[in-house]
C-alpha cells in the first residue's frame, strides 16, 4: 500500500502536514505527535526581523471554529534558524517553511536565507499579508500582484514554492492561475476567510483588531469547493487545507484535487488530529482496497 505523495519533486511518506501557525515549529506538539509519522511539518510564519503580532484579545471562539487576529507573531529568521530549524534537524519529515512579509525586500530578505539551509524542503509563501507600498491592500488579491510577487520569489528560491492563496477573493481560480503563470511549483489554499465577532453585552468588538480570520469545521465546505475549482483550473499541485479535523475530511479534500492536506485549527482542540488522521487514510485504503493513494487525487469529477 502506497501513502506517499510527491510535490514538485519532494517526496512525502503521507500527505497529512500541518497548517501554518498552528502547530509552531512541531517542537511545541512534539510531546503528543510522533512528527517523523508526518508527511511534512509546515512552520509558523517567519519574517526578516521580529513580530510582535497584533493587540489582545486576538483569538475568539465561534460556532464552528474559531477567529484569530495573531498578526504573524514571530521570532524573526535569525533566532527561527537557529532554533527552531536546529530543532528539526532530528525528525525524518519534511520541512516547509511559511514566509511572510510587508513588502518585496522583506520577503527576499527571508528567501535568500533560507535558500542556504539545506533542512528547508520548500517554501510556503504567504500572500495574505498587507502590502504597505500598496497601502495595505494583501499581495494576494489581486491576479497581477499575485504574478508579480510568485515571479519574484521564484528568482531567488533554492527550494519549491508554494503560494499560499487567500480566499477573500472574487475568483480563487484566477488567483491561482496567476500563481501559476508566475512560475509557482504548488498553490495551498484556503487561507482564512476575513470574519467579526462582537460581544452584545458589552456592545463592543471581541478582538482587539476588529476582524480576523474564520478557520475550523465551519470553512471546509467552502475550501473543498475552490479546492475542485482550482484543480480544474491549474496543472500543477494542490495542498488543500480548511477545517480539516479527520481522515474523511482529509481524503475528501483529496477526491477533490489535492494531492496532499494541511491540518490546523483541530491542532489546538486535539493535539494528535494529524497522527489520527494518517491512520484513518491508511484504514480507509485497507476498507476500499486502495493500493496507491495517487489514485485519491481528484478522483471524482
Amino acid at each position: 500500500m502506497n501513502t506517499s505523495v510527491n510535490l514538485a519533486g519532494v517526496t512525502l511518506k503521507n500527505p497529512i502536514m500541518t497548517a501554518s501557525g498552528t502547530f509552531g515549529s512541531g517542537m511545541e506538539y512534539s510531546e503528543f505527535v510522533d512528527l517523523n509519522k508526518l508527511g511534512a511539518v509546515v512552520t509558523k510564519g517567519v519574517a526578516n526581523v521580529p513580530w510582535p503580532g497584533n493587540p489582545t484579545p486576538r483569538v475568539a471562539e465561534v460556532r464552528g471554529g474559531m477567529l484569530n487576529a495573531i498578526g504573524l507573531q514571530n521570532p524573526g529568521i535569525d533566532t527561527f534558524i537557529e532554533r527552531d530549524l536546529k530543532f528539526l534537524e532530528d525528525f525524518d519529515t519534511r520541512v516547509i517553511v511559511n514566509v511572510c512579509g510587508h513588502t518585496e525586500e522583506e520577503y527576499l530578505e527571508v528567501v535568500d536565507k533560507l535558500s542556504a539551509e539545506k533542512r528547508v524542503d520548500m517554501l510556503e509563501i504567504n500572500i495574505s499579508c498587507p502590502n504597505v507600498k500598496e497601502g495595505g491592500i494583501s499581495f494576494g488579491t489581486n491576479p497581477k500582484g499575485v504574478e508579480h510577487i510568485t515571479k519574484v520569489i521564484k528568482a531567488h528560491a533554492s527550494q519549491p514554492v508554494i503560494m499560499k492563496l487567500s480566499p477573500n477573493v472574487t475568483s480563487i481560480t484566477e488567483i491561482a492561475k496567476a500563481a501559476e503563470a508566475g512560475g509557482a511549483d504548488v498553490v495551498s489554499l484556503i487561507n482564512t476567510i476575513t470574519g467579526m465577532k462582537i460581544d452584545i453585552e458589552r456592545q463592543s468588538f471581541v478582538l482587539a483588531n476588529k476582524t480576523g480570520g474564520m478557520s475550523g469545521p465551519a470553512v471546509h465546505p467552502v475550501a473543498v469547493r475552490m479546492v475542485y475549482e482550482v484543480a480544474n483550473a491549474v496543472k500543477i499541485p494542490i495542498i488543500g487545507m480548511g477545517g480539516c479535523e479527520t481522515a474523511e475530511d482529509c481524503i475528501e479534500m483529496m477526491l477533490a484535487g489535492a494531492t496532499a492536506v494541511s491540518m490546523g485549527t483541530s491542532n489546538f482542540y486535539n493535539p494528535t488530529a494529524t497522527e489520527e488522521a494518517v491512520k484513518g487514510i491508511e484504514e480507509y485504503m485497507k476498507r476500499h482496497q486502495v493500493e496507491d493513494i495517487q489514485t485519491l487525487i481528484g478522483a471524482v469529477r
